[in-house]
């Protein structure tokens, strides 16, 4: 299966789609505050959905009928949204939202990682040495322990977690979504994500405090919906069908950087030593797995 093309016009949309999707967190840090982590996930992707619904209707037209496709966003679903979302906003009860963004940059890593257990893409050299310096770089943000298991362990392996879902849905979306419009995979994706989180959160939460909830909430929750959501799963596949799904998992290389200045500027968070440190080493390590700078200063990428 060749490869899409990697254009201006791919970057242009990365970009766009890492400012998007380093709010993402910010709104989540406020929503943790007030709620609990189902209902933050089920309002995130129910409001996508209904959101989405109509544009799908006016632009396409009515959702497809054939099981193969709901299979293929079905599993994106479960991969790219619920088990994602409910481990990061629950993880982000523990932990920064800036310190969650950058360990979820490791995404890449898993992706690739992913690619060569299915045989998708090899692991060369320079993705080995990636994949190593990921892990130091996580153990370094951690402060070279995990052994207490306390609240900030758990919050850091929730986020962990996350970006192994992320990148084990790159492998589900270069062999199930070859085909189907963009926008068809956002719509579909998560209107099955929006009806298993309805189901979690009516049998493990309290839909009853949705009602006691305050505007910053209601905003935060409203903007993560449909800008860190809906729009950005527009770009996201639009990114898939132009570059693929290899260079879009790149975007979490960029996400911190937003993430990081809003946690600071907005929450009052802070990030430490080691968290700064470790932050440097996974940015070198996506460095090393995408490849592109090392050609620039003519090493050999392999």
């Amino acid at each position: 299966m060749t490869e899409q093309k990697i254009d201006t016009q791919s970057w242009l949309m990365l970009a766009v789609l890492s400012l998007i999707w380093g709010g993402s967190f910010f709104f989540v840090g406020v929503a943790v505050k007030e709620l609990p982590t189902l209902l933050i996930v089920f309002a995130r992707v129910g409001l996508a959905a209904l959101i989405l619904f109509p544009i799908h209707l006016l632009l396409i037209g009515a959702l497809p009928r054939d099981l193969k496709t709901w299979i293929a966003c079905g599993g994106m679903s479960i991969l790219n949204n619920v088990l994602p979302f409910t481990a990061i906003a629950w993880g982000q009860h523990s932990i920064a939202s800036g310190l969650a963004s950058v360990i979820n940059a490791t995404t890449p890593m898993f992706a690739a990682l992913f690619m060569a257990l299915f045989s998708l893409e090899a692991i060369v050299p320079r993705k080995a040495l990636a994949l190593v310096l990921g892990m130091v770089g996580v153990v370094v943000l951690k402060g070279g322990h995990f052994g207490d298991l306390g609240p900030q362990s758990q919050g850091i392996f929730a986020v962990i977690f996350a970006s192994a879902c992320y990148g084990l849905s790159t492998s589900w979306s270069k062999v199930r979504l070859q085909g189907i419009a963009p926008l068809t995979i956002a719509t579909c994706q998560l209107i099955v994500s929006a009806l298993v989180m309805a189901v979690l959160s009516l049998l493990f939460s309290d839909v009853r405090l949705y009602a006691g909830i305050t505007w910053p909430t209601i905003a935060a929750l409203l903007m993560i919906a449909s800008l860190s959501t809906a729009v950005a799963y527009l770009i996201f596949f639009g990114i898939i069908a132009r570059a693929g799904p290899s260079f879009v998992t790149l975007v979490t290389m960029l996400v911190p950087v937003t993430a990081i200045l809003l946690g600071i500027l907005l929450l009052g968070e802070s990030l430490t030593a080691n968290q700064l440190i470790g932050a440097a080493i996974i940015g070198v390590a996506l460095v090393v797995i995408d490849g592109r700078v090392l050609k620039i200063f003519r090493v050999n990428p392999a």
